[in-house]
């Protein structure tokens, strides 16, 4: 079945860290842009950056200020989102999508760009609580 599957996420303090994983099945995630987004309750899902097939180019949205990194392991068919200093504004599900658009569209705002993305990960909860 063809899809993206996410590991990660939970609880974490403020300040800590954590990272998440988005694996392809039955099919090739090299082939793939692979940005990350969230969505906070009650808000519109938004961008947090992207990482460009073959890994050349990452970008990030500017309120993520350094804090995330994206990576990612064409052999292991997997892309990784890196978060360190977390903060409780950083509480969202976590999604992450492959497009064959470019990596600009994490940048733009969802509405427009939604139908952009040709698969998503399942989203997973990342709460930043004490």
């Amino acid at each position: 079945q063809v899809q993206l599957v996410q590991s990660g996420g939970g609880l974490v303090q403020p300040g800590g860290s954590l990272t998440l994983s988005c694996t392809a099945s039955d099919f090739t995630l090299d082939e793939y842009n692979m940005g990350w987004l969230r969505q906070a309750p009650g808000k519109e899902r938004e961008g947090i950056g992207c990482i460009t097939s073959g890994g050349g180019n990452t970008d990030y949205l500017d309120y993520i200020e350094g804090r995330f990194t994206i990576s990612r392991d064409d052999a292991r068919n997997t892309v990784y989102l890196q978060m360190e200093s977390l903060i409780p504004e950083d509480t969202a599900v976590y999604y992450c999508a492959a497009t064959t658009r470019s990596c600009s569209i994490v940048r733009k705002p969802f509405g427009d760009v939604y139908y952009a993305y040709n698969y998503w990960g399942q989203g997973t909860q990342v709460t930043v609580s004490s």
